[in-house]
């Protein structure tokens, strides 16, 4: 999983964060409040975990925010606080699950493999931005009822691209999750640009509305506007 962990205590964060790196997930780690706003409105994760207080902006200010946008991203909020108020004020405004510090890892880590298994469902073998339809199962791909002939690799690239519909998606991203090559030391940068371009003639070029996007100096990103 690719968790976003939002806490300002330098060394429970860090803590956190190679615990779950050590559990095979891939952890980014935040200190304010602002820095994580900005990661969960321009990036993709499959969990926040998100402290109450923070300095910039409040957790729940964040989760709010989320939550208003339309984003489903299962979240798990920490806090200090140990009182009934403030934890229902956290489930009400869209939390997911809530743990009070001190914790033991374990637990944390049984909560995170939880909530992986309740966002599992919600996977549908279709997929859909549009007029664009994605079959997962028969890797088969239309826009407006034609049939688009994707190759394998332009397949992957655009299923990730529309499972992450209206966030920008990163060439790093790409290397580590399409590519499967996290450890290189050479960019694919290049390679990616490739395949995007030809991926963008076969899904955008025959249509006025176009769904594939360059946000420059960021990446790529899936969503219904015109350039």
């Amino acid at each position: 999983m690719r968790i976003l962990v939002i806490e300002d205590e330098p060394k429970l964060g860090q803590a956190v964060k190679e615990g779950l790196n050590a559990a095979q997930h891939a952890a980014t780690l935040v200190q304010t409040g602002e820095e994580g706003f900005y990661l969960v409105q321009t990036e993709s994760f499959d969990l926040v975990i998100l402290d109450v207080m923070l300095p910039g902006r409040s957790g729940l200010e964040i989760l709010q925010t989320m939550r208003r946008h339309g984003l489903k991203t299962p979240v798990l909020m920490l806090t200090a606080r140990d009182a009934i108020e403030d934890r229902v004020a956290g489930l009400d405004t869209g939390a997911d699950d809530y743990l009070v510090k001190p914790f033991a890892f374990p637990e944390l880590l049984a909560r995170v493999r939880a909530l992986s298994r309740r966002a599992m469902p919600e996977t549908s073998p279709t997929l859909r931005i549009s007029d664009l339809e994605l079959d997962v199962e028969g890797r088969a791909v239309t826009r407006g009822g034609q049939p688009l002939d994707l190759t394998a690799r332009e397949f992957e690239l655009l299923e990730y691209l529309v499972r992450r519909q209206g966030h920008v998606v990163s060439r790093e991203m790409l290397t580590r999750d399409v590519w499967k090559e996290a450890g290189r030391h050479t960019p694919l940068d290049n390679v990616i640009d490739v395949h995007v371009a030809r991926l963008r003639r076969k899904v955008d070029d025959q249509f006025t509305q176009k769904l594939v996007h360059t946000v420059r100096g960021v990446g790529f990103v899936v969503r219904e506007e015109q350039d």
